[in-house]
C-alpha cells in the first residue's frame, strides 16, 4: 500500500467510529503548503462552517500558510465560526494524519478557543 492508501484507510475507521456519536465532526485537510479545516453537521450532510489558510482574514495574520503558527489561526477562526453557529461540542476527524505538528495546533487553537473535543 502506498502513503495516501493507509491514510485513507485510518480515515474510514475513524469517520465510522464518529458517525455513531451523532455529534458535529471537525474534519481537517493538510498539504504541505495549507491546512483546511471544516465542521460538518451531525447528520453528515451539510458543511456548517470552513476555513483555510486560504481565506483572506487568515492571510493577513500569518506569514507562511504551511506551518504550525497558521494552523494556530485556522484553529481560532473554527472555533470562533462553531461559536457563531451555535456548536461547542464535536468530535475531531484528523482525516488519517498523525496527531502531530500542525494537526494538533490546530486542534489545541480551537479547544483553546471555546471548542470540546
Amino acid at each position: 500500500m502506498d502513503k495516501k492508501t493507509t491514510r485513507l484507510r485510518r480515515a474510514k475507521k475513524v469517520r465510522a467510529k464518529i458517525a455513531t456519536q451523532k455529534v458535529a465532526r471537525l474534519s481537517i485537510h493538510r498539504t504541505p503548503r495549507h491546512i483546511y479545516a471544516q465542521l460538518i453537521s451531525a447528520d453528515g450532510v451539510t458543511v456548517v462552517a470552513s476555513s483555510s489558510t486560504l481565506q483572506a482574514e487568515v492571510k493577513k495574520e500569518i506569514s507562511y500558510s504551511g506551518n504550525k503558527d497558521a494552523a494556530k489561526v485556522v484553529g481560532k477562526f473554527i472555533a470562533e465560526k462553531a461559536k457563531a453557529a451555535g456548536i461547542t461540542a464535536v468530535a475531531f476527524d484528523r482525516s488519517g494524519f498523525k496527531y502531530h505538528g500542525r494537526v494538533k495546533d490546530l486542534a489545541d487553537s480551537a479547544r483553546e478557543n471555546g471548542l470540546e473535543f
